[in-house]
């Protein structure tokens, strides 16, 4: 299966927990329809992008990068790549790279979804259509900063760095799904 078609199956299978992520998810799947090319960041229209929510063990504290290029801190993760099986795998493999943590454990839904303009690796403005997961690594896991990253830390849950209020949203729907799921494991 395609990461397209197996995009396509994941986001039409999943149920958000807001109107708003239902919306989300309606948009996602009509541009997948729209785009076959809906996975690679040479879509210029924009194009689907995974990132993973990183909770330690207890999902007490989240593990953030602070992006170099919009000099803020977010959550882990980046553009599709054409080995990628599915967003969950790009997520993973995207969480991996950044962190330098072995054996993170994710939950198998989306547990957000983000629509967010951005001048990317193409030079021009375009819009990544993000999926969002949630992972947990392993008792003890030491993040190590990658070059991707000017800096990576773990932060409270509930005290998250300032500048970030965008990833509010973001963090409700962890708790949400962090209370329904619990730490995997």
């Amino acid at each position: 299966m395609s990461l397209h078609a197996a995009a396509a199956d994941l986001l039409a299978s999943w149920r958000p927990p807001t109107h708003e992520q239902e919306s989300l998810r309606q948009a996602y799947l009509s541009f997948l329809a729209a785009r076959t090319d809906a996975c690679a960041r040479s879509c210029a229209p924009g194009h689907l992008t995974a990132s993973a929510v990183v909770l330690d063990h207890d999902g007490s504290n989240v593990l953030l990068t602070l992006h170099p290029r919009v000099g803020r801190w977010l959550q882990l993760g980046g553009h599709c790549e054409p080995d990628d099986e599915s967003l969950n795998a790009a997520a993973a493999r995207e969480a991996a790279e950044e962190s330098g943590i072995a054996g993170l454990r994710f939950a198998p839904e989306p547990v957000h979804l983000d629509v967010h303009p951005i001048t990317c690796s193409l030079g021009v403005p375009t819009r990544h259509l993000d999926v969002r997961f949630v992972a947990w690594a392993p008792v003890g896991a030491q993040p190590v900063c990658s070059d991707e990253s000017d800096d990576l830390r773990w932060w409270p849950v509930d005290a998250l760095p300032e500048g970030s209020e965008d990833l509010v949203p973001l963090m409700a729907a962890v708790r949400a799904a962090h209370r329904t799921v619990g730490a995997v494991g």
